[in-house]
């Protein structure tokens, strides 16, 4: 039997899911977070203060311009030669949204930070400066592909400066 004619027989909803392997057809896994160990919940975990009023969060362009941000952002360090092994096995969906949380947080809009305090969330990482750094850049230049002026980034970035010492694993060369 033929994977044409496999498929065939499934009904056409399901066959829109399903994708071909060694001549077997599979389902692959569903775009949904993975379960986590239970934290505590706080704004705070953000690992910085948002900024007074909402002209950051207007200068990212709202919503919708941080979200074009993050996705500018993930698509990057999938990418990045520097990142892509540290993002390889990432809960890409977690990822997505606790940055667009993050970030709205910080900027001063109206979301709330869900996720897991800055050391919790890196600490199997293995992260050093240098994947830091390059998670700075390819920030930046998500940011310059939404058209957010070099001057409003650098204020953006200097509120999660501070944060280094939580993300880098300091015990790595």
């Amino acid at each position: 039997m033929t994977g044409a004619t496999r498929l065939s027989r499934i009904p056409a909803l399901a066959a829109a899911v399903l994708l071909p392997l060694g001549g077997l057809w599979i389902r692959p896994a569903l775009a949904e977070e993975q379960p986590v160990k239970p934290y505590v919940q706080s704004d705070a975990n953000a690992g910085a203060t948002p900024f007074a009023g909402t002209a950051m969060f207007d200068a990212l362009h709202g919503q919708a311009g941080i979200a074009r941000i993050v996705t500018g952002l993930v698509d990057r360090l999938k990418t990045d030669p520097r990142t892509a092994d540290i993002f390889r096995a990432a809960d890409f969906e977690r990822l997505n949204r606790t940055l667009n949380e993050e970030f709205c947080y910080v900027a001063g809009g109206p979301c709330r930070y869900t996720g897991m305090d800055m050391k919790a969330a890196h600490q199997h990482m293995g992260l050093q400066e240098l994947h830091f750094n390059a998670l700075v850049e390819d920030l930046e230049a998500a940011m310059s592909a939404e058209h957010v002026p070099w001057r409003i980034q650098a204020r953006f970035l200097s509120k999660f400066a501070p944060m280094k010492p939580a993300v880098v694993d300091a015990s790595l060369p």
